[in-house]
């Protein structure tokens, strides 16, 4: 019978039956325990934020020792529609004209800008000594052919006594070299005068082709002297005019003979003059890694100077553009120019690149990487193969 029979039987008035001490005893032990299952639950609720806290800190640790990078794809450049170089004018003919006579000038008949002909008569040289020696040559060449005629009327006397046996053979030789030798004096002779004539022919000082006086160095009375490395004057040719560019190794092969281009000068920006190439060096110049290229341009209505700076433009020489970087993402170091590539798996490679023309925010390369590599922006200076990045795309 339980305590609540026990109770309702019990007569009216009576004190209740107290909980015998097992009951006592199971109740304390109850109340222990949940007391412990309170606390255990307390200390569970209050662990459980710190350990979130702890793993997101590790999780944050281990994201923030590995950098995070941003990357870039080289691109290929503009097309430039063509290859523009930078040209040198200079005239289809030019030379300097020295003196072949010695003595001085005694007037010159053109002057700088003038415009002359073959063969015009530009200035004379007035050779004293040069007439002298002129006037001695012919005097020795007449005293040459009277010898000569004395020595031949000897020998054909010395012919006759011989034949008629009054004279000696031996004399009759003697006379015959005598002969040739007067003949040979008088062929000396006759050269040294041809020699001092042609020497008084270059006292008249005559163009060689036609073109223009660029340069006169000589006055009236200056003493000129044969052979010196003074020049007189100096004649151009300019109704025609050689161009001359360096075309870099690079674009060498879009360059052939007759193919078309197009001269611009600054001091004429609105006007294009037509050239043609008429021939290269065959090739690549050791010093400047450039293939030297000539052009032929009509200047007959004398509209560009020679001399002047120019630039040629190849319409045809459409090469592929080579791929650009931006600046910043070279690293130089004593192997030469580097680029870090980030790999697929988040590696980093260091690959050396072959840099081009320099544009500023961007530089050509010529050889180490492809489009579709992934290349690192603002590489640290500590940055090594095979080291692990995290990748973050720009915005």
């Amino acid at each position: 019978m339980n305590r609540a029979q026990n109770e309702s039987a019990a007569p009216p008035g009576s004190q209740p039956v107290a909980d015998p001490p097992r009951v006592k005893l199971w109740r304390v032990f109850a109340a222990g325990i949940l007391a412990t299952l309170v606390v255990a639950a307390a200390y569970l609720a209050g662990q459980e934020p710190r350990r979130r806290t702890q793993a997101a800190l590790a999780e944050e640790t281990a994201v923030l020792a590995v950098p995070t990078v941003t990357v870039v794809s080289p691109a290929p450049g503009k097309p430039s529609g063509g290859l523009l170089l930078s040209a040198e004018v200079k005239p289809w003919l030019e030379s300097p004209i020295y003196a072949r006579a010695s003595g001085y000038l005694k007037r010159y008949l053109v002057d700088l800008g003038d415009q002359v002909d073959a063969g015009q008569l530009l200035a004379e040289i007035e050779t004293p000594e040069l007439a002298q020696e002129l006037e001695r040559a012919r005097h020795e060449l007449t005293q040459g052919e009277a010898a000569l005629a004395l020595a031949k009327t000897k020998a054909d006397r010395s012919t006759r006594l011989v034949d008629l046996e009054a004279a000696s053979k031996e004399e009759y030789d003697e006379n015959q070299a005598e002969v040739a030798m007067k003949s040979a004096m008088l062929d000396a002779a006759r050269a040294n005068v041809r020699r001092l004539e042609e020497l008084q022919a270059f006292a008249r000082i005559t163009a060689p082709f036609s073109g223009i006086i660029t340069a006169r160095k000589t006055d009236v009375g200056d003493l000129i002297t044969a052979g010196s490395a003074r020049e007189l004057f100096r004649l151009a040719q300019t109704n025609k005019l050689r161009v001359q560019v360096s075309v870099p190794q690079t674009r060498a092969l879009q360059i052939a003979p007759r193919q078309l281009a197009e001269l611009l000068i600054p001091e004429r920006p609105n006007q294009v003059f037509p050239a043609r190439v008429t021939r290269t060096a065959g090739a690549i110049s050791t010093d400047s890694r450039t293939l030297l290229t000539e052009l032929e341009v009509d200047n007959s209505q004398g509209e560009l100077l020679a001399g002047s700076f120019g630039q040629v433009k190849f319409a045809e020489a459409k090469g592929q553009a080579p791929l650009t970087l931006p600046g910043n993402t070279l690293l130089f170091r004593a192997e030469g120019p580097q680029v870090g590539v980030v790999q697929a798996d988040g590696k980093v490679v260091l690959r050396s690149v072959k840099l081009g023309r320099d544009f500023g925010p961007t530089v050509e390369i010529l050889g180490g990487v492809t489009p579709q590599d992934r290349v690192i922006l603002n590489p640290s200076d500590a940055l090594a193969d095979g080291a692990s990045v995290r990748v973050e795309m720009p915005r």
